[in-house]
């Protein structure tokens, strides 16, 4: 599988770098690791702006100005949450396409409504195109982060060669 997401990380930074556009993450259930394996790409600076790892409420708030009362009321897993940090990255910085995570990947945490495994996504570009999605995974922690971030790549991807994400 890593070596799958490797081979999306270097299309999605092909596909950056030919519209010459640069990537904001804004992670919380993945804690960086996207940010990581985008790094990992020889050349990812003409395409990478940068990455936030907002594992606390508190600086999904404080770092991309998720509101609070959102949070309070939607739960920090949730797709409102999610577009709200991918939109807070996009504002905060000069990237023009934000990816967000934000998820349980267990092994607890979970709840019958928002089990173990429900990752919610958000991607926003400065074209004011945004969209979420929500997908149930399986498996332990590192399947579900790695799942995570592969389908962050799928979905960049798509988006970079369709305009939709």
């Amino acid at each position: 599988m890593i070596e799958d997401i490797l081979e999306l990380s270097r299309k999605a930074g092909s596909l950056l770098k030919q519209r010459n556009l640069k990537l904001v993450t804004v992670e919380s259930c993945t804690g960086g690791s996207l940010a990581k394996l985008i790094t990992d790409i020889p050349g990812a600076s003409n395409w990478f702006e940068c990455g936030f790892t907002t594992y606390s409420n508190e600086s999904k708030t404080k770092l991309v100005n998720v509101p609070a009362e959102l949070i309070a009321t939607q739960g920090a897993v949730s797709q409102k949450v999610a577009l709200a940090m991918a939109k807070g990255g996009l504002a905060t910085t000069t990237g023009d396409i934000a990816i967000s995570t934000t998820g349980i990947a267990g092994p607890d945490g979970g709840t019958p409504e928002k089990p173990v495994g429900t990752v919610c996504f958000g991607f926003a570009a400065k074209d004011g195109t945004f969209s979420t999605d929500k997908q149930l995974f399986s498996g332990d922690r590192d399947a579900i982060r790695t799942q995570s971030i592969a389908h962050c790549l799928k979905c960049l991807c798509n988006y970079l060669e369709t305009d939709h994400f």
